[in-house]
């Protein structure tokens, strides 16, 4: 069982950043770490994913260009977020996938999942 941390949200202004971060218990068997977010009332979105024995990255449209997602050494994966608006504020999460053949956009694909993190990015 992989434990997943994330940390780094508040409230920032529109046109703001943020970097969030996902601590890993352990990254020895995951394959994919990524981001979600879920705004009230909407379904969890895909933030982008990092393959983590390459680094290699992929990101869901509506923040492709305005967030990066990157690694460390150690156990942690960051989602650095700029140009933020509003439309942005959701809880987001921290996911991991000891399999490679998922889709990345699925939920469903994800067996490790972080208690998630407040964004609110004010108008």
């Amino acid at each position: 069982q992989v434990q997943l941390v994330e940390s780094g949200g508040g409230l920032v202004q529109a046109g703001g950043s943020l970097r969030l971060s996902c601590s890993a218990s352990d990254t020895f068997s995951l394959y994919y770490m990524s981001w979600f977010r879920q705004a009230p009332g909407k379904e969890r979105e895909f933030v982008g994913a990092i393959r983590w024995s390459t680094g290699s990255t992929h990101y869901g449209d509506s923040v492709k260009g305005r967030c990066t997602i990157s690694q460390d050494i150690g156990n942690t994966m960051y989602l650095q977020m700029d140009s933020l608006k509003p439309e942005d504020s959701a809880v987001y999460y921290c996911a991991a996938s000891p399999l490679w053949g998922i889709s990345l956009f699925n939920t469903a694909d994800y067996p490790y999942w972080g208690q998630g993190t407040q964004v609110t990015v004010s108008s």
